[in-house]
């Protein structure tokens, strides 16, 4: 009986959490502070839920997620109150709150639910919330934007709902906890889980089905951005590996991964617009993570290790491009110089966020990508880390050549940003490096 009572609590208790961002809805009229406030509570109910098998699927790597989610999403809201006032033009701020917060509830029930059948409804509500958010500003490059995000990723979720079906078929449920401790293997199976790489792949912005991926980025508000590449991106990779683990097709995921490391990097390398570019390194950051995801061991640690620093380091590249769009109105890398000599926070910011992005020892990037490398060599497959190795040193270049040249110059601007966005883009890379040196120091990784 107390034992029954227990599973109630804990369940009543990841229920509330996954609804949080929704309860804020309620409060409509002052939704931004509420979105603010329900981030913060549902972190602190994270603390209190327990790895369980019931309706919900928590797990070590799901917690990690579900972090994820909340702490950029409360980031966001935080950032989004003076920066919405400025853009919101096509929606109303208040309305740009309320998709916020569904967005959110969207990504925490895709990672909480145990059924890869409500995972696919989840990825496909991000979907249905996030698309108004993208044409915020109203602008026709928005618009077209958000048509091409609308029509390339439905069809890439379509193709994730063909591989729904050939899972119910194979093992007549979809309880994720069932399948994956069935060990099954068949021609089904593993046609279902090429299909999910692909289908889902799209929203985790993988080639060849990545093109969404930039135009949305860069066209959509910067606390937006900031989700999709934070945790958007991530929350789909999640549900590639909830797939992966029906059948490990672990060759034709590194064929995936490696193929799509290349091109984002070659992508990077020819980047007008910064935040253009900051999408791109999105795409390698993911792709580098999925090739963790398939090597398994070490690896997979570096992939979560990876996803993790990646999401406050890309929220914070993505609020420091909503900086310097703030003060300057312009979105190409050459039109912006003297931004360390004219702000230093925000020439700081977006320094370190740079930094972190490419994997710059000691961000935990860095290690994340470490971690992956090693992995590739107690695989024994070690000429697969030659491509690798100059995919991200291409990536690592081509990024931070473009960020020292806006920050250099001697050019008087005069910068004015609310210090709420400025300290918010400054907070996330510092603790994207503050999770790479917990590891040196107290895990001894390196």
């Amino acid at each position: 009986m107390n034992q029954w009572r227990s599973c109630v609590v804990e369940m009543i208790i990841d229920i509330i959490l996954m609804l949080m961002p929704l309860i804020s809805i309620i409060f409509y009229k002052y939704n931004n502070y509420s979105s603010f406030a329900s981030g913060i509570i549902a972190m602190f109910l994270l603390l209190f839920i327990k790895n369980s098998e019931n309706i919900f699927l928590i797990d070590s790597t799901s917690r990690i997620f579900i972090f994820m989610i909340l702490a950029i999403y409360t980031a966001s809201s935080i950032y989004g109150t003076k920066y919405i006032k400025k853009y919101a033009s096509f929606i109303s701020y208040n309305t740009y709150f309320l998709l916020n917060s569904l967005f959110a509830f969207t990504m925490l029930f895709t990672v909480m639910i145990n059924n890869y059948g409500f995972m696919w409804v989840g990825i496909e509500g991000t979907t249905i919330s996030s698309a108004l958010m993208v044409i915020t500003e109203g602008t026709e490059t928005a618009k077209e934007a958000t048509w091409r995000y609308i029509i390339i990723v439905s069809a890439g979720i379509s193709i994730a709902f063909i591989a729904i079906i050939l899972i119910y078929y194979s093992f007549h449920t979809l309880t994720v906890s069932l399948i994956i401790n069935e060990n099954k293997k068949s021609i089904l199976i593993a046609l279902a889980v090429a299909l999910s790489l692909i289908g889902f792949g799209t929203k985790a912005g993988i080639f060849p089905m990545h093109s969404w991926l930039p135009d949305a980025h860069s066209e959509a508000p910067a606390p937006t951005s900031a989700m999709f590449s934070g945790v958007l991106l991530p929350v789909a990779l999640y549900v590639v590996y909830r797939i992966y683990e029906i059948d490990r097709l672990r060759m034709l995921f590194i064929i995936f991964s490696i193929t799509s490391m290349g091109f984002a990097a070659i992508f990077l390398s020819y980047q007008t617009r910064y935040k253009r570019m900051f999408a791109y390194s999105t795409m390698e950051n993911m792709s580098m993570a999925l090739l963790g995801i398939a090597l398994g061991g070490y690896a997979f640690l570096g992939a979560i290790i990876l996803l993790l620093a990646h999401s406050f380091g890309k929220a914070g590249a993505f609020f420091s491009s909503g900086n310097i769009l703030y003060y300057s109105d312009k979105k190409s890398i050459f039109d912006i110089n003297s931004i360390y000599k004219n702000n230093k926070v925000l020439g700081i910011s977006l320094l370190l966020s740079s930094l972190a992005v490419t994997g710059t020892p000691p961000f935990g990037t860095f290690i994340g990508e470490f971690l992956i490398i090693y992995g590739i060599f107690k695989s024994g497959l070690w000429y697969l880390a030659i491509p690798v190795i100059i995919f991200i040193f291409m990536a690592f270049v081509s990024i931070n050549m473009n960020v020292t040249g806006m920050m250099l110059g001697d050019e008087n601007h005069d910068i004015k940003i609310p210090k709420i966005m400025l300290y918010t883009s400054l907070i996330m890379p510092v603790i994207s490096l503050i999770i790479g040196l917990y590891l040196v120091v107290y895990h001894e990784i390196l």
